[in-house]
């Protein structure tokens, strides 16, 4: 499953980095689908940042990785 999602993370990656983000993969939980990662760069901080996180990785993560559940950001989580 983690080689699906950094190749997802692959194809995502040069949308964000167009707005001056990036993303970063620290963990797959295989047992619970659970992907996190970090958004930085220009996505830190960003008002619309919870929304590109869920409405665009989460889903596009979903649709093509069996098994993702749910993609949280651990800078948000830490704050």
């Amino acid at each position: 499953m983690r080689e699906q999602v950094e190749t997802t993370i692959e194809v995502i990656r040069p949308a964000l980095q167009a707005d001056g983000g990036d993303i970063v993969l620290h963990d797959v939980n295989e047992e619970t689908g659970v992907v996190s990662v970090e958004l930085v760069g220009a996505c830190v901080g960003c008002p619309a940042s919870t929304v590109t996180l869920k409405a665009g990785i989460e889903r596009i993560m979903r649709d093509r990785v069996d098994g993702v559940t749910e993609v949280v950001n651990i800078a948000e989580e830490a704050a």
